[in-house]
Protein backbone atom coordinates (compact mmCIF):
# COMPACT_ATOMS: atom_id res chain seq x y z
CA UNK A 1 0.00 0.00 0.00
CA UNK A 2 1.40 3.28 -0.74
CA UNK A 3 -0.13 6.28 1.70
CA UNK A 4 0.33 10.24 1.23
CA UNK A 5 -0.15 12.11 4.74
CA UNK A 6 -1.39 15.48 4.01
CA UNK A 7 -0.01 18.60 6.67
CA UNK A 8 3.33 19.14 8.65
CA UNK A 9 2.58 19.09 11.97
CA UNK A 10 3.34 16.89 15.41
CA UNK A 11 -0.05 14.82 14.18
CA UNK A 12 1.16 14.56 10.50
CA UNK A 13 4.67 12.89 11.88
CA UNK A 14 2.91 10.45 14.14
CA UNK A 15 0.52 9.54 11.67
CA UNK A 16 3.53 8.17 9.44
CA UNK A 17 5.81 7.08 12.08
CA UNK A 18 2.77 4.82 12.99
CA UNK A 19 1.52 4.16 9.69
CA UNK A 20 5.57 3.17 8.86
CA UNK A 21 4.80 0.47 11.23
CA UNK A 22 2.40 -1.69 9.05
CA UNK A 23 3.27 -4.75 7.17
CA UNK A 24 0.83 -3.65 4.40
CA UNK A 25 2.43 -0.30 3.48
CA UNK A 26 5.32 0.18 1.16
CA UNK A 27 5.88 3.96 0.54
CA UNK A 28 4.43 6.53 3.10
CA UNK A 29 4.79 10.19 1.24
CA UNK A 30 3.89 13.34 3.35
CA UNK A 31 2.83 16.37 1.80
CA UNK A 32 4.70 18.98 2.67
CA UNK A 33 5.79 17.37 6.05
CA UNK A 34 8.99 18.31 8.24
CA UNK A 35 12.24 17.54 9.52
CA UNK A 36 10.48 14.09 11.79
CA UNK A 37 8.22 12.72 9.19
CA UNK A 38 11.59 13.63 6.44
CA UNK A 39 12.84 10.34 8.68
CA UNK A 40 9.77 7.95 8.39
CA UNK A 41 8.43 8.85 4.99
CA UNK A 42 9.58 11.28 1.77
CA UNK A 43 8.42 14.76 2.02
CA UNK A 44 6.94 16.21 -1.10
CA UNK A 45 7.35 20.14 -1.38
CA UNK A 46 2.96 20.61 -1.90
CA UNK A 47 1.77 22.56 0.77
CA UNK A 48 -1.37 21.24 2.59
CA UNK A 49 -3.87 23.48 1.27
CA UNK A 50 -2.85 22.87 -2.69
CA UNK A 51 -5.87 20.30 -3.35
CA UNK A 52 -5.32 20.07 -7.00
CA UNK A 53 -1.74 19.40 -7.01
CA UNK A 54 -2.10 16.86 -4.25
CA UNK A 55 -4.76 14.99 -6.00
CA UNK A 56 -2.49 14.74 -9.18
CA UNK A 57 0.57 13.86 -7.01
CA UNK A 58 -1.65 11.02 -5.42
CA UNK A 59 -3.29 10.16 -9.03
CA UNK A 60 0.06 9.82 -10.64
CA UNK A 61 1.75 8.32 -7.73
CA UNK A 62 -0.80 5.55 -7.60
CA UNK A 63 -1.43 6.36 -4.07
CA UNK A 64 -3.86 4.00 -2.27
CA UNK A 65 -4.89 5.84 0.43
CA UNK A 66 -4.67 9.64 1.57
CA UNK A 67 -5.10 10.53 5.63
CA UNK A 68 -5.48 14.60 5.76
CA UNK A 69 -4.31 15.93 8.89
CA UNK A 70 -5.05 19.47 9.35
CA UNK A 71 -8.53 20.92 9.09
CA UNK A 72 -8.44 24.02 6.67
CA UNK A 73 -8.25 21.49 3.46
CA UNK A 74 -10.83 19.36 4.82
CA UNK A 75 -12.96 22.65 5.25
CA UNK A 76 -11.86 23.98 1.77
CA UNK A 77 -12.99 20.52 0.10
CA UNK A 78 -9.82 18.09 -0.09
CA UNK A 79 -11.91 14.95 0.33
CA UNK A 80 -14.79 15.85 -2.29
CA UNK A 81 -12.16 16.53 -4.78
CA UNK A 82 -10.29 13.29 -4.21
CA UNK A 83 -13.35 11.47 -4.52
CA UNK A 84 -14.16 12.99 -7.51
CA UNK A 85 -11.34 11.91 -8.87
CA UNK A 86 -12.15 8.27 -7.43
CA UNK A 87 -8.93 8.55 -5.06
CA UNK A 88 -9.46 6.37 -1.50
CA UNK A 89 -9.36 9.58 1.36
CA UNK A 90 -9.72 9.16 5.19
CA UNK A 91 -11.12 12.54 6.25
CA UNK A 92 -14.73 13.77 5.92
CA UNK A 93 -16.26 16.15 3.04
CA UNK A 94 -16.65 19.89 3.08
CA UNK A 95 -20.25 19.55 3.76
CA UNK A 96 -19.41 17.67 6.89
CA UNK A 97 -16.52 19.32 8.02
CA UNK A 98 -18.50 21.99 8.69
CA UNK A 99 -18.52 20.72 11.93
CA UNK A 100 -15.29 22.22 12.84
CA UNK A 101 -14.98 25.06 10.24
CA UNK A 102 -18.75 26.97 11.21
CA UNK A 103 -19.18 26.66 15.67
CA UNK A 104 -22.51 28.24 14.27
CA UNK A 105 -23.97 25.20 12.38
CA UNK A 106 -22.26 22.99 15.20
CA UNK A 107 -24.15 24.83 18.01
CA UNK A 108 -27.23 24.71 16.01
CA UNK A 109 -27.21 21.06 15.05
CA UNK A 110 -26.80 20.35 18.28
CA UNK A 111 -29.83 22.03 19.57
CA UNK A 112 -31.68 20.53 17.22
CA UNK A 113 -30.47 17.03 18.04
CA UNK A 114 -30.62 17.70 21.48
CA UNK A 115 -27.80 16.98 22.61
CA UNK A 116 -26.25 18.51 25.36
CA UNK A 117 -24.12 21.64 25.40
CA UNK A 118 -23.81 25.27 26.80
CA UNK A 119 -26.50 27.33 26.19
CA UNK A 120 -25.56 29.85 23.45
CA UNK A 121 -27.00 32.95 20.86
CA UNK A 122 -25.31 33.56 17.23
CA UNK A 123 -24.62 37.39 16.82
CA UNK A 124 -23.14 39.19 13.55
CA UNK A 125 -23.84 42.73 14.45
CA UNK A 126 -22.10 44.99 17.46
CA UNK A 127 -25.53 46.69 18.67
CA UNK A 128 -27.28 43.61 19.15
CA UNK A 129 -23.94 41.21 20.79
CA UNK A 130 -23.61 43.87 23.35
CA UNK A 131 -26.99 44.50 24.48
CA UNK A 132 -27.60 40.31 24.82
CA UNK A 133 -24.29 40.77 27.08
CA UNK A 134 -26.02 43.76 29.08
CA UNK A 135 -28.61 41.74 29.55
CA UNK A 136 -26.88 38.67 30.89
CA UNK A 137 -26.13 38.54 34.74
CA UNK A 138 -22.74 38.80 35.63
CA UNK A 139 -21.30 35.68 35.08
CA UNK A 140 -18.31 33.92 32.73
CA UNK A 141 -18.96 33.62 29.34
CA UNK A 142 -17.51 32.02 26.23
CA UNK A 143 -16.99 34.31 23.15
CA UNK A 144 -16.41 32.03 19.81
CA UNK A 145 -15.46 33.06 16.13
CA UNK A 146 -17.51 31.18 14.43
CA UNK A 147 -14.67 29.84 11.52
CA UNK A 148 -11.51 28.29 11.92
CA UNK A 149 -8.98 30.67 13.48
CA UNK A 150 -5.63 28.40 14.27
CA UNK A 151 -7.56 27.61 17.83
CA UNK A 152 -7.27 31.15 18.61
CA UNK A 153 -10.43 32.18 18.27
CA UNK A 154 -11.91 31.41 21.50
CA UNK A 155 -11.75 33.67 24.36
CA UNK A 156 -13.38 32.60 28.08
CA UNK A 157 -14.29 35.88 30.00
CA UNK A 158 -14.54 36.40 33.48
CA UNK A 159 -17.35 38.64 33.23
CA UNK A 160 -19.64 41.52 31.41
CA UNK A 161 -16.62 43.84 30.02
CA UNK A 162 -14.17 41.26 28.89
CA UNK A 163 -16.82 39.87 27.05
CA UNK A 164 -17.78 43.06 25.37
CA UNK A 165 -13.93 43.37 24.59
CA UNK A 166 -13.81 39.66 22.96
CA UNK A 167 -16.67 40.93 20.83
CA UNK A 168 -15.30 43.83 19.57
CA UNK A 169 -11.95 42.35 18.60
CA UNK A 170 -13.92 40.00 16.37
CA UNK A 171 -16.90 41.58 14.69
CA UNK A 172 -15.29 45.71 14.85
CA UNK A 173 -11.40 44.97 14.80
CA UNK A 174 -11.62 42.29 12.74
CA UNK A 175 -9.25 40.15 14.34
CA UNK A 176 -10.02 36.70 12.96
CA UNK A 177 -10.92 38.17 9.43
CA UNK A 178 -13.66 36.12 7.93
CA UNK A 179 -13.41 33.55 10.57
CA UNK A 180 -15.12 36.34 12.69
CA UNK A 181 -18.01 37.80 11.00
CA UNK A 182 -20.36 35.80 13.18
CA UNK A 183 -19.90 35.21 17.21
CA UNK A 184 -21.12 32.63 19.50
CA UNK A 185 -22.08 34.12 22.41
CA UNK A 186 -22.35 31.02 24.83
CA UNK A 187 -22.13 30.04 29.08
CA UNK A 188 -18.75 28.90 30.29
CA UNK A 189 -19.49 25.40 31.59
CA UNK A 190 -17.43 24.13 34.68
CA UNK A 191 -15.53 20.95 34.56
CA UNK A 192 -13.00 18.60 33.39
CA UNK A 193 -12.18 18.53 30.31
CA UNK A 194 -11.53 15.49 27.84
CA UNK A 195 -11.02 15.45 24.35
CA UNK A 196 -12.89 11.77 22.80
CA UNK A 197 -11.82 11.05 19.54
CA UNK A 198 -13.72 8.58 17.29
CA UNK A 199 -13.11 7.11 13.45
CA UNK A 200 -16.24 6.93 11.56
CA UNK A 201 -17.00 5.42 8.33
CA UNK A 202 -20.67 7.12 7.92
CA UNK A 203 -22.43 4.89 10.04
CA UNK A 204 -19.93 2.73 12.15
CA UNK A 205 -18.63 4.51 15.33
CA UNK A 206 -15.02 3.26 16.62
CA UNK A 207 -14.46 5.11 19.86
CA UNK A 208 -10.47 5.19 20.33
CA UNK A 209 -9.10 5.82 23.99
CA UNK A 210 -9.90 8.81 26.33
CA UNK A 211 -7.28 12.03 26.01
CA UNK A 212 -6.82 15.11 27.90
CA UNK A 213 -5.43 17.83 26.29
CA UNK A 214 -3.92 21.53 27.80
CA UNK A 215 -4.88 24.14 26.29
CA UNK A 216 -3.59 27.35 27.90
CA UNK A 217 0.12 27.89 27.22
CA UNK A 218 1.40 28.11 31.39
CA UNK A 219 1.44 26.13 34.42
CA UNK A 220 -1.81 25.08 36.18
CA UNK A 221 -3.74 26.46 33.71
CA UNK A 222 -2.66 29.86 33.13
CA UNK A 223 -2.00 32.53 30.33
CA UNK A 224 -3.33 32.71 26.89
CA UNK A 225 -5.03 29.65 24.93
CA UNK A 226 -2.81 27.93 22.10
CA UNK A 227 -2.98 24.79 20.11
CA UNK A 228 -2.56 22.43 23.16
CA UNK A 229 0.72 22.06 25.35
CA UNK A 230 0.25 18.62 25.53
CA UNK A 231 -1.56 15.56 26.28
CA UNK A 232 -2.18 12.49 28.67
CA UNK A 233 -3.86 8.92 27.61
CA UNK A 234 -5.96 7.58 28.71
CA UNK A 235 -7.61 10.10 31.11
CA UNK A 236 -9.19 8.56 34.22
CA UNK A 237 -11.65 11.34 34.60
CA UNK A 238 -13.86 9.43 32.12
CA UNK A 239 -15.00 6.90 33.52
CA UNK A 240 -16.22 3.81 31.40
CA UNK A 241 -20.02 5.33 32.54
CA UNK A 242 -19.39 8.42 31.29
CA UNK A 243 -17.60 6.98 28.10
CA UNK A 244 -20.90 4.97 27.16
CA UNK A 245 -22.81 8.15 27.87
CA UNK A 246 -20.71 10.11 25.58
CA UNK A 247 -21.39 7.56 23.53
CA UNK A 248 -25.32 7.04 23.53
CA UNK A 249 -25.92 10.78 23.87
CA UNK A 250 -23.01 12.70 22.09
CA UNK A 251 -21.92 10.83 19.57
CA UNK A 252 -24.16 8.23 18.03
CA UNK A 253 -26.68 11.62 17.72
CA UNK A 254 -24.34 13.47 15.94
CA UNK A 255 -23.26 11.33 13.18
CA UNK A 256 -27.46 9.96 12.80
CA UNK A 257 -27.98 14.24 12.86
CA UNK A 258 -25.47 14.50 9.95
CA UNK A 259 -26.63 11.19 8.08
CA UNK A 260 -30.61 12.93 8.20
CA UNK A 261 -29.49 15.70 7.15
CA UNK A 262 -27.80 14.02 3.85
CA UNK A 263 -23.93 14.63 5.02
CA UNK A 264 -22.58 11.61 6.08
CA UNK A 265 -19.86 12.00 8.19
CA UNK A 266 -16.60 10.01 7.51
CA UNK A 267 -13.28 10.38 9.13
CA UNK A 268 -12.38 11.24 12.62
CA UNK A 269 -15.02 12.87 15.05
CA UNK A 270 -13.10 14.26 18.07
CA UNK A 271 -15.75 15.72 20.72
CA UNK A 272 -13.93 18.68 23.11
CA UNK A 273 -16.27 17.53 26.41
CA UNK A 274 -16.93 19.06 29.54
CA UNK A 275 -17.78 17.02 32.44
CA UNK A 276 -19.83 19.05 34.47
CA UNK A 277 -22.31 18.52 37.31
CA UNK A 278 -25.45 18.40 35.01
CA UNK A 279 -22.93 15.46 32.57
CA UNK A 280 -20.95 15.78 29.92
CA UNK A 281 -21.36 18.55 27.97
CA UNK A 282 -19.98 19.29 23.88
CA UNK A 283 -17.70 22.27 24.40
CA UNK A 284 -16.69 22.05 20.36
CA UNK A 285 -16.27 19.23 17.62
CA UNK A 286 -13.12 18.83 15.32
CA UNK A 287 -13.15 16.90 12.23
CA UNK A 288 -9.29 15.64 12.37
CA UNK A 289 -7.10 14.28 14.61
CA UNK A 290 -6.42 16.04 17.84
CA UNK A 291 -2.56 17.93 17.73
CA UNK A 292 -1.32 16.88 20.50
CA UNK A 293 -3.60 14.33 21.72
CA UNK A 294 -2.96 12.08 18.42
CA UNK A 295 0.67 11.71 19.72
CA UNK A 296 -0.52 10.37 23.22
CA UNK A 297 -3.18 8.10 21.41
CA UNK A 298 -1.37 6.55 18.88
CA UNK A 299 1.38 5.95 20.82
CA UNK A 300 -0.22 3.19 22.59
CA UNK A 301 -2.72 2.03 19.35
CA UNK A 302 -0.94 -1.43 19.12
CA UNK A 303 -3.49 -2.22 15.86
CA UNK A 304 -2.51 -1.76 11.92
CA UNK A 305 -3.33 1.87 11.70
CA UNK A 306 -3.11 1.58 7.77
CA UNK A 307 -5.21 -1.40 7.97
CA UNK A 308 -7.66 0.84 10.13
CA UNK A 309 -8.24 3.80 7.95
CA UNK A 310 -8.48 2.35 4.94
CA UNK A 311 -11.21 0.18 6.35
CA UNK A 312 -12.88 4.08 7.59
CA UNK A 313 -12.02 5.66 3.99
CA UNK A 314 -13.59 2.47 2.31
CA UNK A 315 -16.65 2.48 4.95
CA UNK A 316 -16.05 -0.89 6.13
CA UNK A 317 -15.25 0.17 9.98
CA UNK A 318 -18.21 -2.73 10.45
CA UNK A 319 -15.70 -5.59 9.47
CA UNK A 320 -12.69 -4.09 12.53
CA UNK A 321 -12.80 -6.74 15.64
CA UNK A 322 -11.56 -4.14 18.35
CA UNK A 323 -8.89 -2.14 18.71
CA UNK A 324 -5.35 -3.33 20.46
CA UNK A 325 -4.11 -0.68 23.16
CA UNK A 326 -0.83 -0.70 25.04
CA UNK A 327 -2.08 -0.62 28.49
CA UNK A 328 0.78 1.09 29.73
CA UNK A 329 -0.24 5.56 29.76
CA UNK A 330 1.37 7.81 27.44
CA UNK A 331 2.29 11.78 27.84
CA UNK A 332 3.28 14.07 25.59
CA UNK A 333 5.08 17.41 26.22
CA UNK A 334 5.02 19.81 23.67
CA UNK A 335 8.04 21.85 23.84
CA UNK A 336 7.75 25.49 21.91
CA UNK A 337 9.39 28.18 20.74
CA UNK A 338 9.75 31.86 22.68
CA UNK A 339 6.97 34.29 22.29
CA UNK A 340 4.29 31.69 21.57
CA UNK A 341 1.47 31.80 21.24
CA UNK A 342 2.12 34.79 19.89
CA UNK A 343 5.05 35.90 17.73
CA UNK A 344 8.25 34.06 17.85
CA UNK A 345 11.78 33.79 15.94
CA UNK A 346 12.73 30.92 13.80
CA UNK A 347 15.48 29.42 12.24
CA UNK A 348 17.70 28.43 15.84
CA UNK A 349 19.41 25.06 15.86
CA UNK A 350 18.07 22.30 18.35
CA UNK A 351 20.32 19.87 19.96
CA UNK A 352 19.97 16.60 21.60
CA UNK A 353 16.57 15.07 20.06
CA UNK A 354 18.65 11.75 18.79
CA UNK A 355 19.70 12.11 22.61
CA UNK A 356 16.05 12.28 23.63
CA UNK A 357 14.60 9.36 20.84
CA UNK A 358 17.32 6.96 22.27
CA UNK A 359 15.48 6.97 25.65
CA UNK A 360 13.42 3.62 26.19
CA UNK A 361 9.36 4.31 25.66
CA UNK A 362 10.25 7.84 24.29
CA UNK A 363 9.56 9.62 20.79
CA UNK A 364 10.06 12.75 19.77
CA UNK A 365 7.42 14.07 17.07
CA UNK A 366 8.45 17.17 15.51
CA UNK A 367 5.76 19.44 14.20
CA UNK A 368 7.39 23.00 13.73
CA UNK A 369 10.69 21.79 12.28
CA UNK A 370 12.93 22.15 9.19
CA UNK A 371 16.77 21.06 8.14
CA UNK A 372 18.43 23.64 7.33
CA UNK A 373 22.08 23.07 6.57
CA UNK A 374 22.53 20.12 8.15
CA UNK A 375 20.37 21.21 11.54
CA UNK A 376 17.50 20.79 13.00
CA UNK A 377 15.70 24.31 13.09
CA UNK A 378 12.59 25.46 15.11
CA UNK A 379 10.21 26.72 12.18
CA UNK A 380 7.11 27.02 14.27
CA UNK A 381 5.38 27.98 17.20
CA UNK A 382 4.82 24.26 18.60
CA UNK A 383 7.91 22.62 17.77
CA UNK A 384 8.28 18.94 19.28
CA UNK A 385 6.14 16.83 21.03
CA UNK A 386 7.71 14.42 23.25
CA UNK A 387 5.69 11.47 24.24
CA UNK A 388 6.89 8.73 26.45
CA UNK A 389 4.80 5.78 27.69
CA UNK A 390 5.08 4.90 31.53
CA UNK A 391 3.47 2.09 33.46
CA UNK A 392 1.63 4.26 35.50
CA UNK A 393 0.59 8.11 34.22
CA UNK A 394 3.21 9.54 36.98
CA UNK A 395 5.87 7.26 35.54
CA UNK A 396 4.99 8.23 31.68
CA UNK A 397 5.83 11.64 32.76
CA UNK A 398 8.71 11.64 34.33
CA UNK A 399 9.82 9.71 30.81
CA UNK A 400 8.60 12.66 28.96
CA UNK A 401 10.50 15.20 31.17
CA UNK A 402 13.95 13.17 31.34
CA UNK A 403 13.71 13.18 27.30
CA UNK A 404 12.59 16.71 27.63
CA UNK A 405 15.51 17.63 29.47
CA UNK A 406 18.05 16.80 27.20
CA UNK A 407 16.49 18.65 24.04
CA UNK A 408 17.58 22.53 24.04
CA UNK A 409 17.55 25.50 21.44
CA UNK A 410 17.46 29.31 22.44
CA UNK A 411 14.23 30.49 23.77
CA UNK A 412 12.87 26.60 23.81
CA UNK A 413 10.30 26.32 26.41
CA UNK A 414 7.54 24.03 27.73
CA UNK A 415 4.56 23.82 30.68
CA UNK A 416 6.38 21.28 33.37
CA UNK A 417 2.74 19.93 34.83
CA UNK A 418 1.57 18.01 31.80
CA UNK A 419 -1.03 15.31 33.38
CA UNK A 420 -0.82 16.56 37.04
CA UNK A 421 -4.76 16.30 36.70
CA UNK A 422 -4.28 13.01 36.06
Amino acid sequence: MKILVVGSGGREHVLTWKLSQSPLVKKIYCAPGNAGTAMDAENVNIPADDIMRLAKFAKENQIDLTIVGPEAPLVAGIVDEFQRQKLNVFGPTAAAARLEGSKVFTKKLLRKANIPTANFAVFNRMPEAMQYIDECEEQPLVIKADGLAAGKGVSVCANRAEARAAVKTMLQDRMFGEAGMQVVIEECLVGPEASILALVDGDTIVPLDVAQDHKRAYDNDRGPNTGGMGAYCPAPAVTPAIMDDVIRRILIPTIHAMKVDDNPFSGVLYAGIMLTGNGPKVIEFNVRFGDPEAQAVLMRLRSDLAHVLMLAATGRLSELDSLDWDPRPAVCVVMASEGYPGDYAKGRPITGIENADALPDVKVFHAGTAIKHGDIVNTGGRVLGVTALGDTIADAKQNAYAAVDKIQWQGGWCRRDISDKA
